[in-house]
């Protein structure tokens, strides 16, 4: 295939497999006088960090703007590498490490900043496939249209892509902001951190690690209802997800992102291939009148007058579509430029926005009311039923591995490493844990996908909680906090890395910081009330969303229109 992606640079070229053993990796740093730093001290290893990677970017050779969708290959020397960590050695602090690893060498902490940097592999293109991957997006969207309509589908359609586009801004700018090399911003969560503390990147963690499960758990839901279909729902619907679990516990075994890539880009062309075929489909065929219980001709609606709930299920799977962000700061952690991040945000929400909006608009225009959810489910043809649920399915196992992968390392690295002592995922130990949590990982998803066997009530749900927080609540509510932290150190003194805390002439105990946090910059004050009535308005609509998905959850069980962990395909209406 034409498309591919190469690393900017292969850190096995320099790195051997028993030095990546030894590799020792420090965790909470702290700063020379040995308390926890603060967002001064962050925002000024960030500053060294952009402009360091600067200086870098005129030695490295990467296409321009559109290039680099194209052909992901750019070069770095290995000199360079030697030279940045040639200049590292000047912190002097040698760093041992763990003799459980059998490292006898000694790793100085500058050399490890400057080995972690080099790590640094993705570039932006790489990034723009794996934001693409995401599977649910695309074929909940006729889904959506047929709750709502044609008029408030396309208004959610823009309003929450713009939306998304200001959210992704904004975690761009804080990531440029806050992180560095010493100090790295490894997940959202540690981004949350450093402007609320703790108390808010613990809250970011539990929910991002809830939503990746969920995400793992209801695309084996989706591969399980395509597998009933093929084999005619002949075959224990439970089974069917069972099959998909093993394979993602195989697949899953994959650690880096890096990694992912090629198997990213081939995925996103998969898509598109079943989207068309899709299309094609259900534009020369009647709908699939087995998987719905509707009867009569097609209707579509310019807006479906139901009950609200309903509406709000639908609008549900369009922020289904836009749920990236979530991971964004992880891809960004893994760029070699992280300054190049807006270009693959960019491209990735126009092609969201034109490609899944006009494909939920096609499929609704000629199914109406028997549409699907997922929409390649609803072809009645066998054949072409049959092919594009193949083709699908792969894609949706490469995005459910995907998803795993990084739900592995949040919960492995934020409570398992940090809080009961586990070795880091860089050793030899570390590596075989990763194995063992993915297949926990992924049993934990079987169970949920098997339980509450609906799919569009279900990732309903985990939109309203998660995927809503991450891409339109926690971002602006994560600015105005960071702002007010500026504002307020305005008439500090100046700042001394070597004492980071001396030059605050007050604290937040004192009236006169809030004043300066809210009052100093007029514009400013305009920023944080837009921002934070867009918090309070996004977690009422998030707070409305969930309660609904939660009832037709219940009413379905209720009605013993579904059967946890059973055998009967929830496609199959007929019996």
């Amino acid at each position: 295939m034409a498309f591919t992606i190469e690393a900017s640079v292969d850190p096995q070229a320099y790195v051997s497999e028993k030095e990546e053993q030894d590799t020792y990796v420090p965790e909470n740093y702290h700063i020379p006088d040995g308390t926890t730093p603060n967002l001064e001290t962050y925002m000024y290893y960030a500053k060294i960090q952009r402009d360091k990677e600067a200086l870098s970017a005129k030695n490295d050779t990467e296409d321009g703007l559109w290039g680099g969708l194209f052909s992901r290959k750019s070069t770095r020397s290995q000199e360079s590498d030697r030279r940045s960590v040639a200049s590292a050695n000047s912190d002097g602090k040698n760093v041992t490490p763990p003799s459980d690893e059998g490292g006898a060498a000694l790793v100085t902490a500058g050399e490890y900043r400057a080995a972690s940097g080099a790590l640094r592999t993705a570039t932006w293109g790489s990034v723009f496939y794996l934001i693409t991957t995401d599977i649910l997006g695309p074929y909940s969207t006729p889904w959506a249209f047929q709750q709502v309509g044609y008029g408030p589908g396309v208004a959610c359609f823009f309003v929450f892509g713009i939306m998304a586009a200001y959210g992704g801004f904004i975690l761009w700018r804080l990531f440029l902001k806050l992180d560095s090399e010493r100090y790295p911003v490894k997940s959202f969560g540690e981004l949350g951190q450093r402007i609320y503390g703790r108390w808010f990147g613990n809250l970011c963690n539990i929910l991002q690690s809830l939503q990746l499960v969920f995400n793992v758990g209801i695309i084996i839901l989706q591969n399980g209802q395509g597998l009933s279909q093929m084999a005619k729902f002949k075959l224990c619907f439970s089974v069917c997800n069972v099959v998909w679990t093993l394979a993602g516990m195989f697949l899953g075994q994959i650690r880096t992102l890096q990694k992912f890539g090629s198997i990213a880009n081939l995925a996103i062309w998969m898509n598109i291939l079943v989207l068309i075929m899709t299309m094609a489909c259900v534009a020369n065929s009647p709908p699939n009148y087995q998987a719905v219980s509707f009867s009569g001709p097609v209707i579509t609606q310019a807006i479906n007058l139901q009950a609200f709930q309903n509406q709000l299920n639908g609008i549900m799977q369009i922020v289904f579509s836009y749920g990236g962000a979530m991971i964004f700061v992880e891809f960004m952690a893994e760029m070699r430029r992280p300054m190049d991040f807006w270009k693959a945000m960019a491209y990735s929400q126009l092609f969201i926005f034109i490609v899944y909006m006009f494909f939920g608009l096609f499929v609704y225009s000629y199914q109406g009311q028997y549409v699907v959810n997922p929409a390649n489910q609803g072809i009645s043809t066998y054949s072409l039923q049959t092919a594009t649920n193949a083709i699908s399915l792969t894609a949706g196992l490469i995005a459910a591995a995907l998803y795993g992968n990084i739900g592995v390392k949040i919960i492995y690295n934020n409570l398992f490493v940090e809080m009961l002592g586990f070795p880091q995922l860089t050793v030899t130990r570390g590596k075989y844990y990763f194995a063992i949590f993915v297949i926990v990982y992924w049993a934990i998803a079987f169970i949920i996908g098997s339980a509450i066997p609906q799919f569009s009530a279900l990732s309903s749900l985990i939109a309203a909680v998660c995927i809503f927080q991450f891409t339109y609540t926690f971002p602006p509510f994560m600015i105005l906090g960071y702002f007010l932290q500026v504002d307020a150190s305005k008439d500090d003194g100046e700042f001394d890395i070597n004492n980071p805390y001396a030059h605050r002439v007050d604290s937040w105990k004192d009236i006169s910081r809030w004043g300066r946090a809210f009052f100093s910059n007029s514009w400013h004050f305009f920023f944080a009330v837009w921002n934070f009535l867009l918090t309070l308005a996004c977690l009422a609509c998030a707070t409305l969303s969930a309660y609904s998905a939660i009832t037709t959850i219940v009413t379905a069980f209720q009605s013993s229109s579904s059967t946890a962990f059973g055998c009967h395909s929830p496609l199959d209406v007929s019996s």
